[in-house]
């Protein structure tokens, strides 16, 4: 579908550079924050991502991890068999599609995902931090719409129905504490 232009090319750089500028800015800290929340569970972005997703689907396939993970089918495959190899997700092939790679968490995976939400401290997470004037201010947090209608468009609807189960999971997740009997009996 073509758009009428209604800018100018100054007008598409601006925005262009704004968007490059503002979103390397703000990825060098979410990049920290989320490195720094996952370090004590000796788990990576990649691999705590991967967890997420395959949490959300109830498995994937190697290629969902990596479209719905915005990373390379091998970066996807690479980090998930690290995780096999941890016990915390299985490999296997359906019997009607023996092209996919699948991955499932296993119970000890399902554990270690929902110990880092519970693990998430908002006082050590500089958005966060960075966002609570603006939540002061206005009495919410920013809820992001231009960035989430942006990226609708880039990655289509599939990936927001992830995004919006992940976040659910952490609405329930996160209020819930687990209580000190279910933590020894994981340990």
């Amino acid at each position: 579908m073509e758009h009428e232009k209604e800018f100018t090319g100054p007008e598409a750089m601006l925005y262009s550079h704004k968007i490059i500028q503002l979103s390397k800015a703000l990825w060098k800290t979410v990049e920290k924050d989320w490195q720094n929340w996952i370090k004590p569970f000796d788990l990576n972005i990649n691999e705590h991502h991967i967890l997420w997703i395959a949490h959300a689907l109830g498995g994937a396939s190697i290629s969902e991890i990596a479209k719905y993970g915005v990373m390379h089918v091998s970066t996807a495959f690479n980090f998930s068999k690290k995780l096999e190899d941890r016990g915390l997700l299985t490999f296997s092939k359906k019997e009607t599609d023996k092209r996919n790679t699948y991955v499932q968490l296993t119970p000890e995976g399902e554990s270690l995902l929902l110990e880092t939400i519970h693990a998430f401290d908002p006082e050590g997470n500089g958005v966060f931090r960075a966002s609570l004037p603006l939540q002061e201010l206005y009495g919410k947090f920013p809820d992001l719409t231009d960035m989430t209608a942006i990226v609708r468009r880039l990655y289509g609807d599939n990936f927001m129905d992830i995004f919006a189960e992940t976040s659910k999971m952490i609405t329930e997740e996160a209020g819930r504490r687990p209580d000190e009997d279910e933590l020894s009996q994981e340990a």
